[in-house]
């Protein structure tokens, strides 16, 4: 039988299952996607991620049997490997939380046998998959920037593995301070419990009630300034309108690319890398139409530009994710065959 390896993107909406082969290569690329369900508790959803892998395995034509090791992706911070620390997109029943203990138990209840685990930071993990997708033999630094209902970032260097920092909090930079003088916003509160306007608020899913108010005082006669729906629905239905050339929409996501092309130069300035990958559901081609990609992508560039360093502005290479929401399940997939390897 052929070994795999499986990755479980726990993200704080939905969670993803992914898979490689003992080689690296992905056994398949189509999405298995489940609700979280954050609401009914930690140990609820340890169980949905045990069983969202049965489904994967059935799906593939897999067997338990063949999984070698899992590589579970979850948002930061931690209080230690493992643990939970107040995340800005989970309830607060998962502060403390050991989800490495409980998720490396309800594996072995399953396989009947210990399986091998490793835990990650999504942005991280997902970094790692698109780095390995995007170098090829190469061996460029990447970044990746990823907006979903959070920032999820990561730094992976030429050795394949990200960034994670002596306390595990490395590549947290969503929770950097947003450049609110070139932005003229004030600094909205965000959920991880800063006021500083972290750069997230500004260019994710988490700050778009925010900036959907500001723009209806200029859209009094917008269909969302008649809805009844509340914020977050409200929010979720601008990517649509968006992609149907909504003024009021273009308006937002237009900042949210200016936004983020400012993050992009900041972090280049200190980590220099070759390559910088946008992820998240705005590059996934099954959300979203290639104009509103190119267009999000064509900002984020043009407003980086001018902050980067001369050599930067040649060498550095702006693109696309190519395994959309898939990258963190992926990523979590090869971290766990990295770590059998070593």
């Amino acid at each position: 039988m052929k070994s795999v390896y499986i990755g479980t993107d726990g993200g704080a909406t939905t969670s993803k299952v992914g898979g490689v082969w003992s080689d690296g290569t992905v056994v398949s690329t189509r999405l298995l996607q489940r609700a979280t369900n954050a609401a009914q508790g930690p140990e609820a959803v340890v169980h949905e991620w045990v069983e969202g892998i049965t489904e994967y395995l059935t799906r593939n034509g897999l067997a338990w049997d063949q999984v070698q090791g899992v590589g579970l992706s979850i948002p930061g911070p931690y209080q230690r490997y493992g643990v939970f620390d107040r995340s800005a997109n989970l309830p607060e029943s998962f502060v403390g939380f050991d989800v490495y203990t409980a998720f490396r138990n309800a594996l072995a209840e399953r396989a009947g046998r210990t399986v091998p685990l490793v835990v990650g930071n999504d942005g991280n993990l997902g970094g790692v998959a698109e780095a390995q997708r995007l170098r090829g033999a190469g061996a460029g630094t990447v970044l990746m920037l990823a907006p979903g209902s959070g920032l999820g970032t990561a730094y992976i260097g030429r050795d394949g593995l990200p960034l994670d920092g002596d306390t595990l909090a490395g590549m947290e930079a969503g929770h950097m301070p947003a450049p609110l003088h070139l932005l003229a916003m004030p600094a909205y509160p965000c959920g991880c419990g800063r006021t500083w306007g972290c750069v997230e608020v500004y260019t994710t899913l988490a700050g778009l009630p925010y900036l959907l108010a500001d723009k209806l005082r200029h859209y009094p006669d917008h269909e969302l300034a008649r809805s009844s729906w509340p914020p977050r629905q409200q929010a979720l239905a601008l990517r649509g309108l968006a992609q149907k050339n909504d003024p009021l929409a273009v308006e937002i996501f237009d900042f949210q690319a200016r936004a983020l092309g400012l993050h992009v130069a900041n972090l280049a300035m200190a980590l220099d890398p070759r390559f910088v990958v946008i992820g998240g559901g705005l590059m996934d081609p099954e959300a979203t139409t290639e104009a509103f990609r190119e267009r999000y992508l064509r900002i984020v560039r043009e407003t980086a530009a001018p902050h980067l360093w001369p050599a930067q502005r040649h060498s550095l290479s702006i693109v696309p994710a190519a395994l959309g929401d898939l990258s963190q399940a992926i990523g979590a997939a090869l971290v766990a065959l990295y770590q059998n390897r070593s």
